[in-house]
């Protein structure tokens, strides 16, 4: 009876194991985008495969049919992507076209039917030569005129303009009726605000009116510009040695600066107190100061004959004293006119 109660919830608890298992696997494939189906691969160049990822789709008349498996750069200048092709067979004449998958960016390869004959078929491993391949539609070029359009409408409205322009130059739109409707509205946007236009219009004839009428001082500016710039060109040699020796003597004035900034310090606090002492005996100074030129000169007269002064005698005495008796000698009298005066 024990034995009986536990087999079938046992039985149950594998059943649940073995499905959750097989959905989780499932899972798993689908989100890695596996394909375990027999597939044989492929090869392809292109000029440019800007945004194409491996993993991306391969595509013929829409249906998935494999994926990017690599993608490796070329003779220095060509992309070459490998991709598989599941549970059939490519024409010899089959062409590889990179397409937009959305607006976002993401791309897939799409093969065609080439012209002419199929000329039997495509070998397993063998390469699609760059002359039938086709590289994603540049969107930079083609959006970049549509974008004074753009503008007069709305982020909704541009991004169905958009895909639908899209659509159409890559084959894949059924009609035109879409795309002109979308034209139609923004011709009628534009139309609408045709005041402004017209004033946008007016304020730049006006400008291209004042450069007109100044075409001759443009040159001139164009022309100098043009030498400053070929002057700095041929100097820029010299530019650069300038520049790295300005860096050198930055560095030396940084060195030197550190090293004085003590002594300068010093400097600064003894200049403080020289001119508080100067400023306390402010009628010395002054007096000093007064005084200070005649001195000057009477001391150049006296060192004016060379590096030395000259110094006279005009008078010189003497006492010769015996016992308690002082006698005063005129040993030298004063007889020279420079010492009268």
């Amino acid at each position: 009876m024990n034995g009986r109660s536990i087999v079938a919830p046992l039985v149950k608890f594998l059943i649940f194991v073995l499905i959750t298992v097989l959905a989780t696997g499932l899972l798993v494939l689908t989100i890695a985008n596996r394909d375990l189906r027999a597939s044989e691969s492929y090869t392809a160049r292109f000029t440019d495969v800007t945004n194409l990822n491996e993993g991306d789709e391969v595509r013929i008349s829409g249906v998935k049919v494999g994926q990017v498996e690599s993608i490796e750069v070329v003779d220095r200048r060509l992309a070459e992507v490998r991709f598989n092709v599941s549970d059939r067979r490519l024409p010899g004449s089959v062409t590889a076209t990179i397409k937009y998958r959305n607006l976002v960016g993401q791309r897939y390869i799409a093969l065609e039917q080439g012209a002419g004959e199929s000329g039997g078929f495509l070998a397993p491993g063998a390469e699609i030569p760059l002359e039938r391949t086709k590289p994603a539609l540049d969107l930079t070029v083609l959006l970049g005129g549509f974008k004074p359009l753009f503008q007069a409408l709305s982020p909704e409205d541009v991004n169905k303009l958009s895909y639908e322009i899209i659509q159409v130059l890559q084959g894949e739109g059924g009609t035109v009726e879409s795309l002109l409707a979308h034209t139609a509205s923004l011709t009628s946007t534009i139309a609408s605000r045709d005041q402004v236009i017209g004033q946008v219009i007016d304020n730049l004839n006006g400008v291209l009116d004042t450069v007109n009428a100044r075409d001759q001082q443009l040159s001139e500016l164009i022309g100098q510009l043009q030498q400053v710039v070929s002057g700095l060109s041929a100097d820029r040699d010299s530019i650069g040695s300038a520049i790295t020796a300005m860096d050198g003597l930055t560095n030396s004035t940084a060195g030197l600066l550190t090293e004085a900034r003590p002594g300068l310090q010093q400097d600064i606090a003894g200049l403080g107190e020289l001119s508080k002492n100067l400023n306390d005996h402010e009628q010395l100074t002054e007096r000093v100061l007064q005084n200070m030129p005649g001195k000057l000169e009477t001391i150049g007269r006296t060192a004016s004959h060379g590096s030395w002064f000259n110094f006279y005698s005009c008078k010189m005495s003497g006492t010769v004293g015996i016992g308690d008796l002082n006698l005063p000698l005129p040993l030298m009298p004063v007889t020279q006119p420079r010492c009268q005066r």
